[in-house]
């Protein structure tokens, strides 16, 4: 008698077909979305140097990347802007002809099957920096709610099929999903970054997004790194006033928070794989310290296992590739 078990695991990895035949977990493309950054402008391409491969895009450039993205497969876009002036209160978020009111007109022209996802935030609006509105050098959480709602409803009314409140205040959901509900946009799902911690991974988005802090940091709103019983309750907190979609991010770090969140509750989850997680792949791979196509397959796997429904994503539009050639 073989002094091995019966059940010899090796059997089913000989091969690459074998493999994919048990594979439990998969990665599709239509799990991922795109983050897009549009800035004012025609014409206008500025590729981020932290983070190879991305640019800052004019909406007209947005509507034709859009299209490739969806030609891809590739089914949404999360809608990032920098507008032409920013001020203290973020005015420039809640303008009806905005960046992102214009790129969402552009890009449902260029390409209409597109689930167009808008972030809802004024970091990116507010001369400070900060996602909100100020008092003294403390962002008022109250006053902020208003500006939000506000901000969620200009996109609705421009076209979003989803809003992303991704700036931590309490009780932003709520607000924006009964500004929505009695503006008649009751049909429109909010994604809230429900766990969003104060992550050192933001640097390249932050450097896309022209949004760092002009003084501080964002501690005081985002989540301690340490603390995983919080997220539970931020996520609850979301899920009560009204989130469809709840998100974690980071994405890898926070592998054990996606989990969690998916099993106590149920929802779809996203993970927002950051600009800092897609940086360091790039760097190590562009050094031949790793192999660039195995790891970013390797990640996203990981996410998805975790218990990640959707995929926020830098590499959405490689990875499309990737399995499109797999699938070949």
């Amino acid at each position: 008698m073989s002094r091995f078990p019966a059940y010899r695991p090796r059997r089913l990895r000989r091969t690459e077909a074998l493999r994919h035949l048990v594979r439990e977990t998969r990665v599709a493309t239509e799990q991922l979305i795109q983050p897009l950054f549009v800035v004012p402008g025609r014409g206008v391409e500025h590729p981020v140097p932290s983070m190879p491969g991305v640019a800052q895009r004019s909406v007209d450039r947005a509507a034709e990347e859009s299209r490739r993205l969806a030609d891809l497969g590739v089914p949404a876009v999360l809608l990032f802007g920098v507008p032409e002036t920013k001020d203290a209160r973020g005015s420039g978020a809640v303008h009806p002809d905005g960046i992102i009111p214009r790129a969402l007109r552009a890009i449902r022209a260029a390409a209409p099957e597109l689930v167009l996802i808008t972030d809802v935030c004024l970091c990116e609006y507010t001369d400070h920096g900060h996602c909100g509105i100020l008092r003294e050098r403390e962002v008022d959480n109250d006053p902020t709610l208003g500006v939000l709602a506000a901000e969620a409803l200009a996109h609705a009314r421009a076209g979003a099929d989803v809003v992303a409140p991704s700036d931590m205040m309490d009780g932003r959901v709520g607000a924006i999903r009964a500004a929505l509900d009695t503006a008649g946009f009751d049909h429109i799902p909010i994604m809230s970054y429900a766990a969003k911690f104060a992550s050192g991974l933001y640097g390249p988005f932050r450097n896309a997004a022209e949004s760092t802090p002009a003084f501080g940091d964002r501690r005081s709103y985002q989540m301690d790194p340490a603390n995983a019983d919080e997220a539970l309750r931020e996520v609850a907190l979301d899920i009560d006033e009204g989130a469809d979609i709840v998100m974690v991010k980071p994405a890898l770090p926070y592998l054990d928070i996606i989990r969690r969140v998916k099993e106590r509750f149920g929802y779809p989850v996203a993970a927002y794989q950051v600009s800092g997680e897609f940086a360091m792949v790039k760097a190590a791979a562009a050094q031949g310290w790793i192999e660039e196509r195995r790891v970013v397959h390797e990640s996203l796997t990981a996410i998805r296992r975790a218990g990640a429904d959707i995929i926020i994503t830098y590499f959405a539009k490689d990875a499309a590739r990737l399995i499109e050639q797999g699938r070949a």
